[in-house]
């Protein structure tokens, strides 16, 4: 069938919108009628050509919408309901099995490839192939197909156009699944974007008792506030971050969660850690700085007792994280619809200019 979709077709190139086809759903496939799609700083680092995906290229992994048509081995949903989509796991490897999909063993294959599992390519124009299936949907488009893996029922009392960034951000923000902040805790976020301010939303769910925002930006330090923070610091005002911290929690920081990638950040994060503390990291640092250099030294970790993890999509299982997170939110509980402003899909490359601008914290697209 033949949509619209925001293409980019060099590295680093503006998205634009163009027809191409979309192959029809096969067996275990569904067809979704895109309503929103929220733009991850993900999708960023993919226009930029660091994901193993040629171009041209369809981005776009906070999709939601309305199933058009499914495949005759599809269970789960049929056409007609609302469905959020999120990344894509397989279902049958150890990490699956044990209901830890975000760490699935063949997740670069299904998310980052560019096709499908089996290779084969579901968008193409009059010139061959173009790289779609990101995270198993690519909904920077009128419409996408995803899998029964990725998709999640939304109830007719949620918002639909933004439920999709449930999918990716905001369900990234870590504190309730990857570390599990005790209520009374102390959470240090680094960076005030989506998945920054996910985490201080998530932190007032966890009854910790001082949140703390790292951001420059003071419209998001603000925002910040409204959400739960209880204190924020403007990094160009507190040379020593350490000290900082200290003044508002004196034996530091029972988590530190960075979403920045700043190695500067990042080297800051052993000043600010309490003992038995936890250093959570989600943000992508710049290509320059990705070798595995942990803040501090051996020692200071050993005798601190700290615990260093990577985290991936908040550890989030999808079919029941993301329905937690609705629930959170139709009880007012987790008022993630405070981040977002919405653009036309025509309207990409203003969304990401003004997101990088400090303007809006989440765009969502609206085809």
């Amino acid at each position: 069938m033949q949509i619209v979709a925001a293409v980019t077709r060099a590295p680093n190139a503006p998205f634009t919108l163009e027809q191409i086809e979309l192959d029809a759903p096969r067996a275990d496939e569904i067809l979704i009628r895109i309503v929103g799609a929220g733009i991850c700083h993900t999708d960023l680092v993919a226009q930029a050509g660091s994901f193993p995906m040629a171009m041209p290229a369809v981005f776009g992994h906070e999709g939601a919408g309305i199933v058009e048509a499914v495949g005759t081995e599809v269970r789960k949903v049929q056409p007609g309901d609302r469905v959020a989509i999120t990344f894509l796991s397989c279902g049958r490897c150890p990490t699956c099995e044990r209901h830890e999909p975000a760490y699935c063993h063949a997740r670069r294959t299904l998310n980052y490839r560019g096709a499908r599992a089996d290779g084969s390519a579901t968008l193409c124009d009059g010139n061959g192939a173009i790289s779609g299936s990101f995270f198993g949907q690519s909904s920077f488009a009128t419409h996408a197909i995803a899998l029964e893996r990725n998709v999640v029922k939304v109830p007719q009392e949620m918002p639909l156009h933004i439920a999709g960034v449930l999918g990716c951000g905001v369900q990234t923000g870590a504190v309730m699944r990857s570390m599990a902040c005790r209520p009374g805790s102390t959470l240090l976020v680094f960076g005030g974007g989506a998945v920054g301010l996910s985490a201080v939303m998530g932190a007032v769910v966890q009854s910790c008792q001082t949140i703390i925002v790292v951001e420059p930006n003071a419209l998001r330090r603000d925002l910040a506030l409204t959400l739960g923070a209880t204190h924020t610091i403007d990094p160009a005002g507190a040379p020593d971050l350490g000290m900082a911290v200290r003044s508002i929690s004196p034996h530091g920081a029972d988590y530190v969660l960075d979403t920045s990638g700043v190695p500067a950040v990042v080297g800051a994060v052993p000043a600010c850690l309490a003992p038995r503390g936890t250093f959570g990291f989600v943000g992508v640092p710049p290509a320059a700085a990705r070798e595995l250099g942990l803040p501090g030294t051996l020692l200071t970790a050993m005798g601190n007792g700290y615990t260093y993890r990577g985290i991936i999509e908040g550890d989030s299982d999808p079919d029941q994280f993301i329905p937690e997170l609705m629930e959170l939110h139709l009880q007012g509980r987790f008022p993630f619809d405070k981040l977002i402003k919405t653009y036309p899909l025509a309207e990409i490359n203003r969304a990401i200019a003004e997101q990088q601008q400090g303007l809006c914290t989440k765009p969502v697209l609206l085809p």
